[in-house]
C-alpha cells in the first residue's frame, strides 16, 4: 500500500516536498516512481527512484521536464520516497502519485511508463499560481 501526501497550493519559484509511504513489503528492493497528471492530460513519468537490488542498483531517473529542479530520495527507515520540488512553475499544477513495482526488466525506459508499476497510491494536488 502507498500513501502520498505533501501536495498544496504554492507560488511559482516556490518549493514544496511531496512523501510517499510504503507499508508491507520490503521496501529497499522495490522501485518507486512519481508520475503526475494535469487536468485534461494524460498520466506522465515524473521520476524514479530504482530499488537498490537487482538490475536498478539505487539509481534515479528524470523526466526532462523536472531534471536539475525535483530529486527523489529515499529514507529506509520510515518506508518513505521523498519528491523533492523546486523552482516550481505553473505548468507543474497536476495530482502527483507514487507507484511501485519489485523487480523488473534491465531497461531503463521501460520504468518511465505507467503500466510498469503494480502498486498505486491515491495521488496529491499540487498548484502552482503564477
Amino acid at each position: 500500500q502507498l500513501q502520498a501526501s505533501g501536495g498544496g497550493l504554492v507560488q511559482a519559484g516556490d518549493s514544496l516536498r511531496l512523501s510517499c509511504l510504503a507499508s508491507g513489503r520490503t521496501f529497499s528492493n522495490y522501485n518507486i516512481a512519481w508520475f503526475r497528471q494535469a487536468p485534461g492530460k494524460a498520466r506522465e513519468f515524473v521520476g524514479v527512484s530504482r530499488g537498490s537490488t537487482g538490475w536498478g542498483n539505487g539509481r534515479t531517473h528524470y523526466a526532462d521536464s523536472v531534471k536539475g529542479r525535483f530529486t527523489i530520495s529515499r529514507d529506509s527507515a520510515k518506508n518513505t520516497v521523498y519528491l523533492e520540488m523546486n523552482s516550481l512553475k505553473p505548468e507543474d499544477t497536476a495530482v502527483y502519485y507514487c507507484a511501485s513495482r519489485s523487480g523488473g526488466p534491465n531497461v531503463d525506459n521501460y520504468y518511465y511508463t505507467s503500466g510498469a508499476y503494480n502498486y498505486w497510491g491515491q495521488g496529491t494536488l499540487v498548484t502552482v499560481s503564477s
